[in-house]
C-alpha cells in the first residue's frame, strides 16, 4: 500500500460565542486540514489547530510546514510505516506539534480503517465512552452563573472554570457556582498560568468548602519549582497543561514530582503517537491524566477521544473544543450525549470531512 494523493487545506471557523482567557481572548480559529489517499482508495483525515501562544504556530506556518516538509515525506510511502513517517517528520518540524498532530491523525485514520475497527479498539479498547467537562471562559460572576445552569440543563455534569486574572473574584465566582450547581456537579478551575505562588495558596484556601476536582496550571509553565511547591501544599490534585510541551517536559515533571496530573493536548504534543509515550511515563509515575484539546475541529475531538477511551489512566476528558464551531466541515464525528462523548461506530476515527 502507498500513499497516492495528499492535500491540506485552512478552514477559518468562527465561534458562536467569543471567550477569554488568562491571556487571550478569541472569536474565531483556523484549523488546518488534510486528507491522505491510498492507492487502494482508502482517505484519511487529520486536522492542525495551530495556536502561537501555546504551540508557536499560525495556520500560515503550517501550510508552509506541509508544502516544504510533509508533502516531500508523504509522498509514495507506505501508510502503515507511521512510525517512520512520524519519526522523519519530528526532525524535518521541529517545534511545529500542531502541524505533526496533523499527519499523525491520517495515519491513524488510515490505520483503523484498514484493521476495519475503531481507532480506540486498535489502540486498547479501554473504554468506550467517557465524561467530558465544558468550559466557561472568563465571564462576570452573573454570567458565568447563568452560563453555569444553561450547561447544566443540557446535561453536563463536569465544569471547567477559566480564571488567573483577578484572584478574590475567582474565589467569589467559585463558591457562587458551588452554590447554584450543588453538591452532584464536578468543578474545575483553570487560571492559566495567571497565579503566582501567593495568589495560587489563596485561592485553594478560598475555595475549599467548594471542593474543586482539580487545579489547572495556576501558576507560569516555566516555573517548575514553584509548580511543585504548590503541589505539595495544596489539598487538591495539581495539573500541569503549559508545563508539558513534550516527553522530555512529561519526564521532569514526573521524575521530580512537580504535579498530580497531566493534560496531554495532541496539538501541544504532535499526536497520538507522541501522546501514547507520554502517558505511559505518566502511567509509571502514577501520574492521572486528563486528555485536553484546544479550539479544535470534531476531527480533532475525534483523534482526541480515540487516545482516551485506549488507556486506563486516562480518567478525565476536556474535549469540547468543537462545541461552539461553526461552520465545521467534520461535524459528526463524535457523538455527544448528556456531557458523555462517544465514538461513532466506522473503522478509524469515523470522520467525514466535507470540502466546500
Amino acid at each position: 500500500m502507498k500513499i497516492r494523493q495528499f492535500e491540506a487545506w485552512p478552514v477559518e471557523m468562527r465561534l458562536a460565542e467569543p471567550y477569554t482567557i488568562a491571556y487571550e481572548t478569541t472569536d474565531r480559529v483556523t484549523n488546518i486540514f488534510l486528507r491522505i489517499e491510498t492507492d487502494q482508495g482508502l482517505i484519511g483525515h487529520g486536522c492542525a489547530a495551530p495556536d502561537f501562544q501555546v504551540t508557536g504556530e499560525t495556520p500560515a506556518s503550517v501550510m508552509t510546514a506541509f508544502d516544504a516538509t510533509i508533502a516531500p515525506v508523504l509522498s509514495g510511502v507506505d501508510p502503515l510505516r507511521y512510525a517512520l513517517i512520524l519519526e522523519r517528520l519530528r526532525t524535518g518540524l521541529g517545534q511545529q506539534p500542531a502541524a505533526l498532530a496533523m499527519v499523525d491523525m491520517a495515519l491513524y485514520d488510515l490505520l483503523g480503517q484498514i484493521a476495519g475497527i475503531p481507532l480506540y479498539r486498535l489502540l486498547g479498547g479501554y473504554r468506550t465512552r467517557i465524561k467530558t467537562s465544558i468550559t466557561i471562559g472568563i465571564l462576570s460572576i452573573e454570567e458565568t452563573v447563568e452560563k453555569v445552569r444553561k450547561h447544566i440543563a443540557a446535561g453536563f455534569r463536569s465544569l471547567k472554570i477559566k480564571g488567573g486574572i483577578d484572584v478574590a473574584v475567582d474565589i467569589e465566582k467559585i463558591m457562587k457556582i458551588r452554590e447554584a450547581v450543588g453538591r452532584a456537579v464536578e468543578l474545575r478551575f483553570d487560571a492559566n498560568q495567571g497565579f503566582n505562588e501567593t495568589d495560587t495558596l489563596k485561592f485553594v484556601a478560598g475555595t475549599r468548602k467548594a471542593k474543586l476536582a482539580l487545579l489547572e496550571q495556576p501558576t507560569p509553565k516555566a516555573g517548575h519549582t514553584i509548580l511543585g511547591r504548590i503541589t505539595n501544599k495544596v489539598p487538591i490534585p495539581v495539573m500541569a497543561d503549559e508545563s508539558l510541551m513534550n516527553l522530555g517536559d512529561a519526564f521532569r515533571l514526573a521524575k521530580n514530582d512537580v504535579v498530580d496530573m497531566a493534560n496531554i493536548k495532541l496539538m501541544k504534543v504532535g499526536g497520538i503517537y507522541e501522546a501514547m509515550k507520554i502517558n505511559a511515563v505518566a502511567n509509571a509515575a502514577n501520574l492521572e491524566v486528563m486528555v485536553g484539546c484546544m479550539d479544535e475541529s470534531a476531527l480533532a475531538i475525534a483523534a482526541g477521544l480515540h487516545f482516551a477511551l485506549a488507556r486506563p489512566n486516562v480518567v478525565y476528558a476536556d474535549l469540547d473544543g468543537h462545541l461552539d464551531l461553526m461552520g465545521d466541515p467534520a461535524v459528526g464525528s463524535v457523538v455527544l450525549r448528556n456531557g458523555i462523548l462517544y465514538p461513532n461506530k466506522k473503522p478509524g476515527l469515523g470522520a467525514k470531512v466535507c470540502r466546500s
